[in-house]
């Protein structure tokens, strides 16, 4: 008998690798260009080197604390992710794990389960938006996500249009026609045990948004049409940001600050919390990782706003350095996904508890009784690690004040075509 269960999340990605079509893996690595940024996401935490105590351990530990004003058990949440076809189940199995754990799930406005469906098995839930389509769409989503009982708001400001990877992109069709059907059937077939799980549900990947379903009641956009909305939607500005905030009048996380002028002018429009991130490599290529950027970003705004981390996190001692640096919480995306692919639910639960026992070790080892002890004096930070960016002279220039929404010129940006797969197409950072 097989024994589904994983001690590492580095055995569930390999796991997920075997489990998964080759164009679905290739979607969750993704990185953009070289893949830099993805790589040094993880690398950077290895380069802080334990201080650990050998006696005088505490016999209990506090691992639990509070985001947004929800307690949670132990402070890693579920980052929102986009359209998945990793699990028939989806984001309900991820927000029932979570709701086991004790934790909160982000929900994607792309993500492929309804924000009722998701809010019902975990009310702990923050819905995430990006900055697309006209402002009254955009109050449409809000107040189908309050009607749905969501705790909070996530906006998400960091992706960029930086699709090209060296590596090359996975095929992912529009719709799942028949002609596309048939042109991804090899894959499936060599991945019986990921397509019997779709078919034992009596259906396949719809690749469809159902949170940015239209308020008349029409059909919600495939992934490439909420894309194409995205594309052609003019980029958010910080009185953007204030009035999305201000109209939802809630708990609100910005996601994607990498610099210290960014997270002051958060501060500024009024935000509850801020996520440092750079959209799990998928923003400008050799953008610093997020554990490097973290410690001038919590030392200028921690004393005013909730800072999280996002990027990298595949170990419970990643959790506990992100913390010594300023973060209240992180929030995880692969690994969950990894362990969703993995074993359902129950692979997601897995990822939790990995990354618990691995929190709570560090937590034991560094002499301490609660994960609020943690410092940058329990570790070795090499003196050219941290990266504190827009502290220069053009950070500290006056910004213009930002032309009405309706002057700004039309973007320039265009929905991309499909890239066509190649025989070694995204798997080449698989192993991390």
């Amino acid at each position: 008998m097989s024994n589904d269960w994983f001690e590492t999340v580095a055995v569930a990605q390999r796991r997920a690798k075997r489990r998964l079509p080759k164009s679905v893996y290739g979607a969750l690595i993704a990185g953009s260009e070289r893949g830099l940024t993805y790589q040094d996401n993880m690398k950077a935490y290895g380069e802080l080197q334990w201080a650990p105590h050998v006696a005088g351990h505490a016999a209990e530990r506090r691992l639990d604390t509070t985001v947004m004003g929800i307690p949670i058990s132990l402070p890693v949440l579920i980052s929102p992710t986009g359209v998945q076809a990793v699990h028939p189940e989806g984001e309900v199995a991820v927000s029932r794990a979570a709701a086991n754990r004790g934790t909160i799930i982000g929900l994607s406005s792309y993500a492929s389960k309804p924000v009722e469906e998701v809010v019902q098995a975990n009310p702990n839930t923050l819905f995430q938006l990006y900055w697309s389509g006209t402002r009254d769409t955009m109050l449409h989503r809000l107040e189908r996500a309050r009607a749905a009982g969501v705790k909070g708001v996530i906006l998400t400001l960091d992706w960029s249009f930086s699709n090209g990877r060296d590596w090359g992109s996975p095929w992912i069709p529009e719709k799942l026609t028949l002609q596309a059907a048939m042109r991804f059937a090899p894959q499936a077939v060599t991945r019986p045990a990921w397509l019997l799980e779709f078919l034992k549900t009596g259906h396949v990947p719809d690749l469809s948004t159902p949170n940015l379903a239209p308020a008349d009641g029409g059909p919600p956009p495939t992934f490439f049409g909420a894309y194409g909305e995205w594309m052609s939607t003019p980029p958010a500005t910080w009185d953007d940001v204030a009035w999305l905030r201000e109209e939802w009048g809630g708990p609100f996380m910005l996601k994607g600050i990498s610099r210290l002028d960014d997270a002051k002018r958060a501060v500024d429009s009024g935000v509850t919390a801020i996520s440092v991130s750079n959209h799990g490599g998928n923003n400008l290529d050799t953008t610093p990782a997020p554990i490097r950027m973290l410690p001038g970003i919590a030392e200028a705004v921690g004393d005013q706003v909730e800072v999280l981390l996002d990027g990298g996190i595949r170990r419970g001692g990643d959790v506990a350095k992100a913390l010594a640096l300023g973060a209240r919480a992180v929030m995880i995306g692969r690994a969950y996904l990894w362990g969703l692919a993995a074993n359902g639910q129950a692979g997601v639960e897995n990822v939790f508890d990995v990354l618990r026992g691995g929190l709570d070790s560090a937590v034991l080892g560094l002499g301490h009784s609660s994960i609020d002890e943690l410092s940058p004096a329990d570790f070795y930070m090499p003196p050219s690690f941290r990266r504190e960016l827009g502290t220069g002279a053009a950070a500290e220039k006056p910004a213009a004040k930002p032309e009405p929404r309706k002057a700004k010129p039309a973007t320039t940006r265009t929905k991309p075509e499909p890239a066509e797969p190649r025989p070694d197409d995204a798997v080449a950072l698989g192993n991390v």
